[in-house]
């Protein structure tokens, strides 16, 4: 008998080679979402609240699993971004709404990310008018002149640094007991500051710029009906590890910060004050993923808002087009990239409330981009076969219930 291992299934090598093929879009619209605005919100949670807001985690990373698919349905379906998508269907002026409305979560969460690069690298002793102008520009150098393929590659790379939190996670100790129930127990404190962080845990776990991206970088990669299977892999993978991400820096903190009664304004605090408490390790190993996270981040949020805008204009734009083919595409990546990187070095701009505040507002822009694509995937004329079945259009409604609950519960008690 030979001793040699029998040769792989012609057919599973096949799959696999689709699978890698396909994979990307899922994976880093989900993963970006664990941006430095997403890190600083998930650790004041497990700081101020515990595990006790875990439960509001896992029902946006559902969320985020259900409308990601839709997101890359709908690129494969109609071949179009979603902003080019509601201007063609719903005409120019609901077109200019949705526009604006991502221009402005868009640019806020880019400041927000590069707000996230200072904070980073400040731990480590590097002020952020070296920082911020080093990856700013270094971002923009790697989209405009790298191929599509190798910029994606390197994103993938890049997400690898998210492991730093699981591994910080697992250094603490967590009470898996207490984890376990605030993931299904729903309680929240009836407060202004508790449903504040409610909001930004909805509006930084499902963002819309990840919602324009992961549609467009669909179209981008050429996806097609076939490849759909392995697309919704690549999308449930990617979001339930930015849940599990998540889950892992609210319990690193609520295991060390919380049970010591300490309070924090930003994952940066949360790095320094880890130290003390679960040693240097953990603490380099937060300060580390923010880093990663903030580069990453930095890198594709401009993408989405240049993906957006030429859909809107009608404009050439795609990774592999190159300057001269598509100006508008990279003028626009370059001018968001530029105006965050401006924003943040203006003296005295608070880096905390960029950070968090972003993500309420992203949570308020988020509602009507929802119901529109709730809408476009109920249209047979729009998705063909690939239209919403009557399950998956409930659970488009209740998602967006829940999120409007959200936001009215924070604006009734703001106003009271």
């Amino acid at each position: 008998m030979s001793t040699q291992e029998a040769p792989a299934h012609p057919l599973r090598r096949s799959r696999m080679a689709v699978l890698a093929a396909v994979v990307g879009p899922g994976l880093l619209a989900g993963l970006s979402d664990d941006d430095p605005a997403g890190i600083t919100t998930y650790s004041i949670v497990g700081a101020s609240y515990g595990y006790q807001l875990l439960w509001v985690l896992l029902l946006s990373t559902v969320a985020l699993v259900l409308f990601h698919d839709l997101g890359a349905r709908m690129g494969v379906a109609t071949g179009q971004g979603l902003v080019g998508l509601v201007r063609s269907r719903f005409g120019v002026r609901t077109g200019s709404v949705a526009m604006l409305l991502l221009l402005l979560a868009n640019l806020g969460t880019a400041c927000a990310e590069l707000a996230g690069v200072a904070a980073g690298f400040e731990l480590f002793g590097v002020p952020r008018h070296v920082s911020v102008p080093v990856v700013a520009v270094g971002v923009t150098v790697l989209v405009l002149r790298g191929s599509f393929h190798r910029v994606e590659h390197l994103f993938m790379a890049l997400a690898a640094v998210f492991l730093t939190y699981v591994a910080a996670g697992v250094a603490v100790g967590p009470h898996w007991g207490r984890a376990a129930a605030g993931l299904v127990v729903p309680t929240v404190p009836l407060d202004r500051d508790a449903w504040t962080v409610v909001v930004a845990v909805v509006g930084t776990t499902l963002a819309p710029w990840g919602l324009s991206f992961i549609q467009s970088y669909a179209v981008d990669k050429r996806l097609t009906a076939a490849d759909l299977t392995y697309e919704r892999v690549d999308v449930v993978t990617g979001s339930v590890l930015t849940g599990v991400i998540g889950f892992f820096v609210v319990v690193t903190c609520a295991e060390t910060l919380h049970a010591a009664g300490i309070t924090i304004e930003s994952s940066a605090d949360a790095a320094s004050a880890l130290e003390p408490l679960a040693g240097s390790f953990a603490s380099a190993l937060f300060a580390t993923g923010l880093i990663g996270a903030a580069v990453l981040a930095a890198a594709i949020l401009p993408l989405s808002t240049a993906y957006s805008v030429c859909e809107f204009l009608g404009s050439e734009g795609a990774l592999d087009d190159g300057f001269a083919r598509a100006p508008v595409f990279y003028s626009t990546f370059v001018l968001v990239t530029a105006t965050a990187a401006g924003i943040v070095l203006l003296p005295g701009v608070p880096l905390v409330p960029v950070l968090v505040l972003t993500q309420v507002l992203n949570a308020v822009l988020l509602l009507p981009l929802l119901v529109l694509m709730h809408r476009l995937a109920s249209d047979p004329e729009v998705m063909g076969d690939q239209v919403a079945t009557r399950g998956a259009s409930i659970a488009y409604g209740v998602v967006i219930g829940f999120v409007a609950l959200c936001v009215v519960a924070l604006a009734g008690l703001a106003i009271t």
